[in-house]
């Protein structure tokens, strides 16, 4: 949450959930885009490590049929997921989807050592 309070454009709140799946499922996450952080914010669903950056350009452009966007898993150098003292980050694409499980790539982030 750090990592998307620090661009000022956003008030956050945590809420702990007993049944994560059921939350998920309800905000129709695809099962194989399930990650380890679950979050909406203005009618969309964002799963995962997103860089606030593309949050920002989703509240902005409002792509049709665009219910969400995850970065399945964990990928190193994601927001929140740096290592100390390195810019390493293994290259991960940030994917839309859509309520009838469409998904396309939202954006890209290509590996650095």
């Amino acid at each position: 949450m750090a990592h998307i309070e620090q661009t000022g454009r956003f008030q956050t709140s945590t809420r702990d959930e007993r049944d994560m799946p059921a939350v998920k499922q309800r905000l129709r996450v695809p099962s194989d885009l399930v990650s380890c952080h679950t979050a909406e914010v203005a009618g969309f669903v964002i799963e995962g490590h997103v860089p606030a950056e593309d949050v920002l350009r989703l509240l902005r452009d409002r792509p049709h049929g665009v219910i969400g966007l995850a970065v399945p898993g964990m990928p190193l150098g994601s927001p929140g997921m740096e290592q100390d003292g390195g810019d390493a980050r293994q290259a991960f694409d940030v994917l839309a989807f859509r309520s009838d499980g469409a998904r396309e790539s939202f954006a890209r982030y290509d590996a650095r050592a």
